[in-house]
């Protein structure tokens, strides 16, 4: 039997600080996503878990300990009580790197839906481990790499309203992400990965105002907060004049 990787990887080859990915139907019929690595290729399902394996039955091990939780409440009344062992801690970290691994090989694919629902996905275990984690140190790994995914998760939403056509709702994704990630800031100020991070979706805002046709409401906002900064009061005041006349057309038709 032929077990030679470059079977594979003839003609696909590694491009260093290049993110290469693509999709084949694997034996099951199924789709599948490779992303090309320096020493061969990465193999992921599209959907469950990525290396395909159900543990306890779930579809994952974040699954698992979050009924173990509802059990436990169920039983108990109430969380108190219930922990995560360094074990549990550790291997749920491992399956959040599988999810990652898979989300950003989504978002090269432009296949924002699914980026949104692991980023979703690993919010959620930062969560879990954050509140339940016996140890210190594993209530506070997962938590250097919150402001990130919480960017990837609003940068993911707002791509699925350009593609849907909607760069208004987009921004106000995008300026939802901003707030958010600041006020974080604001609660955790020796970490700089928040600043970071919404200036990122501070870029993506700029490139979605870029896009917008020059009387666009949420454009001529932005000239507006712009042109008060910097106390330019007569293009200040024809700005205001051009969202009023915006308005009044929006209220007629």
């Amino acid at each position: 039997m032929i077990r030679d990787l470059r079977t594979i990887l003839d003609g696909w080859e590694f491009e260093p600080g290049k993110i290469s990915v693509r999709k084949i139907i694997g034996r099951d019929g199924c789709e599948k996503i490779q992303t090309r690595i320096d020493l061969g290729v990465l193999q992921m399902e599209c959907t469950g878990r990525p290396d395909g394996q159900r543990p306890h039955g779930c579809e994952s091990l974040l699954e698992y300990q979050e009924q173990r939780l509802r059990a436990h409440v169920a039983a108990s009344g109430d969380d108190q009580s219930f922990e995560l062992s360094a074990e549990d801690c550790r291997e749920l970290r491992h399956e959040a790197y599988l999810y990652y691994q898979r989300y950003l090989s989504l978002y090269v694919l432009e296949e924002f839906a699914g980026v949104e629902r692991d980023t979703a996905r690993n919010l959620r275990v930062i969560e879990l481990c954050a509140r339940y984690a016996t140890a210190a140190r594993d209530r506070s790994l997962l938590l250097a790499q919150r402001a990130y995914v919480m960017m990837m998760h609003a940068r993911a939403r707002a791509q699925s309203a350009i593609a849907r056509h909607r760069p208004e709702e987009a921004l106000q994704i995008v300026d939802d992400g901003i707030a958010d990630l600041e006020r974080q800031s604001t609660d955790d100020e020796g970490d700089d990965s928040w600043a970071r991070e919404a200036n990122t979706l501070r870029t993506m805002r700029r490139e979605i105002l870029e896009r917008l046709p020059d009387d666009a409401p949420a454009k001529l906002q932005s000239e507006l907060e712009w042109a008060l900064a910097i106390e330019d009061y007569e293009r200040a005041a024809e700005l205001r004049d051009r969202l009023g006349r915006r308005g009044n057309c929006t209220s007629r038709t």
